[in-house]
């Protein structure tokens, strides 16, 4: 049975990663929060992880459902992140993956919401608000194709050819290999994105090739399969698990507060990335 996981840092064999195999991984902390790198580099590295070329910053974290008093620290560190990755200059597309009506999907959608979008602020409005030096950003979420009858990517692909961002940055939930991955990991990509990977509901891919700009992927794991689930509680035993156990997923109880709170901080870390002059209590002033 396999067990598939969004994370790369869960698909990398250890043993194959070296530039010979075309994958480099390294792990390093800042300011206590556990940062494991991994780094697609050609074809090679593509078939040992089976993720796109690219690379995948995964970020350990207390779990987003629980209460925690690092959350300053947290964002922090997720902000700097996003940052290394985006353009200097430009305007930049946000866009909130997902179902808003499915709790565990919901996390792209409840993100987006909270994004400061500033492209429609110009001339004297923007001066007389003291605004001028905001970075333009636009926000989308709009739903998932069983609701629009739309591919997510055809939707933000006319809105790229629209506006023309410099990049877009797409937020979504993910799958996990290990329950203990749930709430507590935060991933960050170059690489693009699959929309409805978090619910085994794989779309169009969202990447610099079919957009033609770069695109930042976001996510959290909000879910594992059943399969996972016995194999997390049995060990290695996966004796009588049939086949089908891998086409159920499972969320934690507490999922509702987990997206709710994972929102807030990747809401907030976006926002700083994208304006930095901006102090973290005038981002929440101007956002709620």
């Amino acid at each position: 049975m396999v067990f598939r996981s969004d994370l790369a840092v869960e698909c990398l064999d250890p043993s194959k990663s070296a530039p010979g195999y075309g994958v480099e991984s390294s792990t390093h902390d800042i300011g206590g929060v556990k940062i494991e790198t991994v780094k697609i580099l050609d074809e090679s590295g593509e078939r040992i992880v089976g993720k796109p070329k690219g690379t995948y910053t995964t970020m350990r974290v207390e779990s987003f459902s629980e209460a925690a008093d690092d959350i300053e620290n947290r964002v922090s560190v997720i902000s700097e992140q996003i940052e290394r990755l985006i353009p200097k200059e430009g305007m930049v597309l946000v866009a909130g993956l997902g179902n808003p009506a499915a709790t565990p999907d919901a996390i792209g959608p409840n993100t987006a919401r909270r994004i400061l979008s500033t492209r429609h602020l110009i001339g004297e409005m923007n001066r007389a608000g003291g605004l001028e030096a905001l970075r333009p950003v636009a926000s989308v979420a709009f739903g998932v194709l069983g609701q629009t009858g739309i591919e997510s990517s055809e939707i933000i692909g006319s809105v790229v050819e629209r506006i023309k961002p410099c990049a877009v940055i797409a937020v979504d939930a993910l799958a996990a290999r290990s329950m203990e991955r749930l709430g507590t990991t935060v991933q960050i990509s170059d690489s693009g994105v699959s929309p409805g990977s978090g619910v085994g509901n794989h779309r169009n891919e969202i990447s610099r090739k079919t957009l033609g700009v770069p695109v930042i992927a976001i996510g959290i794991p909000t879910v594992v399969d059943c399969g996972t689930m016995v194999r997390d509680i049995l060990g290695d035993d996966k004796r009588g698990l049939p086949e089908r156990s891998n086409m159920m997923m499972v969320t934690p109880k507490e999922v509702d507060l987990l997206v709710e709170k994972a929102s807030y901080v990747l809401s907030l870390a976006i926002n700083m990335a994208l304006q930095p002059q901006l102090a973290p209590e005038d981002i929440l002033a101007l956002t709620s």
